[in-house]
């Protein structure tokens, strides 16, 4: 129950945000859905319809937060960008998917990983130094020339494995650790989930529940688990659950701030805690991801991250568990069953990825990016209520400034719906915060940037390991171990065509996007450092640094082969293996 509407008076006047906690749909967009239909010929005939159930009225059972019978306890979550299927009647624009006739795509410029070895998709280690901002605080003045720190450029940058759920698209069987699991000839693939270990930069602190950083110093990280709840072929999705999401922080002590699963996530799921692993900027960090034992629960077991920080010594954990409260969902009525995800692939082949999700991947490395606009001033207050014993968080809707005004693709307004949350600097929620270091928003509960006008999309990215007065440093991340061995194969690409009004499908698909004002796209480099060759991302360039072309690194638009607009570049040799 729970639904967030959007007064549409004329610009000018006061716009309110409310949300309505009764029954069924209220003032939604509502979506022909199509019957279930059979799946691969190998699976026997299914077919759905959505049960009503009793359903809690604040949790997460949809990660973009619009199931018209539940409010989201959190809204800001980077959620898994869902492709789309070409001619199906539940998509407004063939191959954009929508949630309740919201459009939920994002942009993820994304590095993936091959090889054949055994062990290569379900164990993997990465090695990282964490960015550094500059001194001194953001400014909104000047685009392109701005002091810039991470959380204006990327909201979450992640760290990626594909997990086996068979109540998740496309509704089949997963047997944990096989590459059985992947399509092949009449079989859709195995019902999978999408992990994403998303690190949160500091700097901007709100309410976290509606923010992005758990402090204003600090780095912390997150295991979310996504599945999709439609059929095959996307011809029938439970508009109630249709993106439901697991999401504990990783604990020093291993034990989740609150019920990690959809149907019991609550304030304290999103909140963190004295056991939450706080990481320094430019501290170096190592993570593990891999299946593990699940502790007091004898032949069970379970997807487990680790990370450590090799700079302070402190290490935190989570294993997605059903001890720990991780549950899947059904597609039926929302229920949740307790669930132990496992890893999906055996190998990370080509073919090995989640079959529903936009990106190609089992595992990568990505920058959510596309989600923070800086202002000059917010206007139009609104409530944000994510819990029904607290009193509401008061936010803003609409940002001003030289970014906004940096496009006029809407007559002199912003494309989106609206930019909201936004807050001033200065800000602390009542008093229960730090002060928020910038005005800013970050563009999730009215949709996407979608005049491309934010941070992400100037030359404000860093262009080295160090500093400047303006810029950030770059991540450093050494390429991943599987077991011991090195990746033998990579590509990279992008997601942000799905989100281009120019984009036909087949024309107007490219990066930077066409209305982007910047001019942008940050890329990935490769280079050699003390720690041996790493890889860097954003704007660096120079002596004895690989960019792969810069833009020309994403490659092409694969509409021809894949049904919707995904842009990606050449398999290349892992050169970069020491």
């Amino acid at each position: 129950m729970g639904r967030l509407l959007v007064d549409a008076r004329p610009r000018g006047r006061p716009h309110v945000l409310v949300f309505a906690c009764a029954l069924g749909l209220v003032g939604v967009l509502a979506l022909a859905l199509g019957p279930g239909q059979a799946f691969a010929a190998k699976h026997r005939t299914a077919k759905h319809r959505t049960v009503h159930h009793k359903i809690r009225r604040f949790g997460e059972l949809d990660c973009n937060g619009f199931s018209p019978r539940q409010h989201a306890v959190k809204r800001t979550i980077p959620c898994a960008d869902i492709r789309g299927k070409r001619g199906t009647n539940n998509f407004i624009w063939n191959s954009r998917f929508h949630d309740n006739g919201h459009y939920i795509g994002h942009d993820e410029p994304d590095m993936t990983f091959l090889s054949s070895a055994p062990g290569s998709g379900n164990d993997v280690s990465w090695t990282e130094t964490l960015p550094r901002d500059p001194a001194a605080s953001p400014t909104v003045a000047h685009p392109g020339s701005d002091v810039n720190h991470w959380f204006e450029l990327s909201i979450a940058p992640w760290f990626s494995m594909a997990q086996c759920d068979p109540k998740s698209y496309p509704l089949t069987p997963c047997d944990p650790r096989s590459d059985r699991n992947a399509a092949n000839g009449g079989f859709p693939g195995g019902g999978g989930a999408f992990q994403e270990l998303q690190f949160y930069p500091p700097g901007f602190a709100p309410v976290w529940t509606d923010g992005i950083s758990c402090d204003n110093t600090h780095w912390c990280v997150a295991m979310t688990i996504d599945s999709l709840e439609c059929t095959l072929n996307f011809a029938h999705c439970n508009n109630d659950c249709i993106e439901p999401v697991n999401f504990a922080f990783i604990q020093t002590n291993g034990d989740p701030t609150g019920p990690p699963s959809s149907q019991l996530a609550n304030d304290a799921t999103f909140r963190p805690n004295a056991q939450t692993l706080l990481l320094n900027p430019g501290d170096r960090v190592s993570v593990h991801m891999f299946d593990a034992p699940v502790p007091g629960a004898p032949g069970q077991m379970a997807f487990k991250a680790v990370v450590n920080d090799l700079t302070t010594g402190q290490s935190g954990f989570m294993q997605a568990s059903a001890r720990n409260g991780f549950q899947n969902t059904s597609i039926g009525n929302c229920s949740g069953t307790p669930f132990n995800f496992q890893p999906e692939f055996n190998t990370a082949k080509r073919q090995n990825f989640t079959p529903w999700a936009a990106l190609q991947t089992n595992i990568s490395t990505q920058y959510e990016i596309g989600h923070f606009e800086p202002c000059t001033k917010v206007t139009d207050t609104a409530l944000f209520q994510y819990n029904p014993t607290t009193t509401p968080d008061k936010i803003w809707i609409r940002c001003h400034g030289p970014y906004e005004d940096s496009t006029q693709a809407d007559g002199g307004d912003n494309a989106e719906a609206n930019d909201a949350p936004c807050f001033p600097a200065g800000y602390t929620h009542g008093g229960t915060t730090p002060p928020d270091s910038m005005t800013g928003c970050l563009v999730e509960f009215g949709g996407v940037d979608s005049d491309f006008d934010g941070n992400s999309y100037w030359a404000d990215w860093p262009t080295g390991t160090t500093p400047t007065a303006t810029l950030p440093s770059t991540f450093v991340q050494r390429p991943p171990r599987t077991l011991g061995r090195t990746y033998g194969q990579f590509f990279i690409q992008t997601d942000a065509a799905l989100s281009e009004p120019t984009c036909t499908g087949t024309s107007g698909c490219e990066v930077p996007p066409p209305n982007a004002p910047g001019k942008f796209y940050p890329y990935f480099s490769r280079t050699q450092s003390s720690e041996g060759c790493v890889i860097e991302f954003g704007n660096v360039t120079g002596p004895g640094v690989l960019t792969y072309g810069q833009d020309a690194q994403y490659g092409t638009n694969q509409i021809a082969t894949l049904g919707y607009p995904e842009i990606i570049g050449p398999t290349r040799p892992n050169n970069c293996a020491t």
